[in-house]
């Protein structure tokens, strides 16, 4: 059974502008949107309340009600409101509070990773990678440092693994993939274009995408197969990475496990390879 999230991610190019308003609202506020009646979402939001209960209907459910309980039941979780953490923005946080402030509030990202990860979405998403003949990791611009520290840790342990260019992609990459193939794209604001038109080829070309983002309604969200969000109520004005390589480490902690045989023989090649050239002083 899809979850809410999953539902309205299915659904969302269908809706009606007013409609996605709503549906944007539901994922990125779900604990309020969990507790608030039609009128009031449709008010928070700029549409009717008409337009709350149509959105129901649209994404299959009996009515108003069936669809809060899907919310209720997939999202309600207590999670540590960031905004509490952040830096002061009225100039009166000293250097000591600002630096504490800092490591709460990544304390809080990844307490609400630990939250709202499916594991069952994580093992997939590792046995993919494992039986893929090919993988191919996109990063641009900002998201190039998650994508390459993903790109690096995936070739220790398997090969057949292409990263693009922090400046943009190559067709020629993206023309070996397959159906049995898969396409990791990472895609944090601001959102390129570029990022888009590179996971659109590859799922021509046959191949599973991945999304890693920052909400499930971002561009790359809405297009890929698989779509991971490293904090999706996230209320900053920077993107922290702490939670995205923190996402990465589950993935390659799965893959270790399921495939720790092919790994491990592949690690000791590695090695003896990094003695013969002397690589490292230790």
């Amino acid at each position: 059974m899809r979850t809410l999230q999953e539902t309205i991610k299915v659904h969302y190019s269908s809706l009606s502008p007013g409609q996605q308003k709503v549906a944007a609202f539901y994922i990125e506020r779900p604990q309020e949107a969990a507790l608030l009646t039609a009128f009031q979402i449709g008010k928070q939001v700029g549409v009717s309340e008409t337009t709350v209960i149509r959105l129901a209907y649209a994404l299959g459910f009996s009515g108003y009600s069936e669809l809060q309980q899907a919310l209720r039941k997939d999202w309600l979780l207590p999670k540590q409101d960031i905004s509490e953490v952040l830096p002061s923005k009225d100039g009166q946080t000293n250097d000591n509070q600002l630096i504490r402030q800092v490591i709460l509030r990544e304390q809080a990202l990844l307490q609400n990773l630990a939250e709202q990860i499916k594991v069952d979405d994580v093992w997939a998403m590792a046995e993919t990678l494992i039986h893929s003949d090919r993988i191919y990791i996109g990063g641009f611009g900002s998201s190039y440092a998650a994508a390459y520290w993903l790109y690096y840790a995936l070739k220790q342990m398997r090969g057949n693994v292409v990263i693009s260019s922090p400046t943009g992609f190559m067709t020629e990459d993206i023309c070996d993939l397959t159906t049995n193939s898969a396409a990791v794209i990472f895609s944090f604001p601001r959102y390129r274009q570029d990022t888009v038109q590179a996971a659109t080829i590859a799922k021509e070309q046959g191949a599973k995408i991945i999304g890693i983002t920052d909400r499930t309604l971002s561009p790359i969200g809405q297009l890929a197969d698989m779509t991971f969000t490293s904090s999706e109520n996230e209320v900053t004005d920077a993107h922290s990475i702490a939670s995205i390589i923190s996402l990465l480490d589950m993935l390659l902690a799965g893959m270790r496990i399921r495939d720790c045989e092919h790994i491990a023989k592949r690690q000791q090649q590695l090695e003896h390879l990094y003695a013969e050239q002397q690589l490292f002083s230790e």
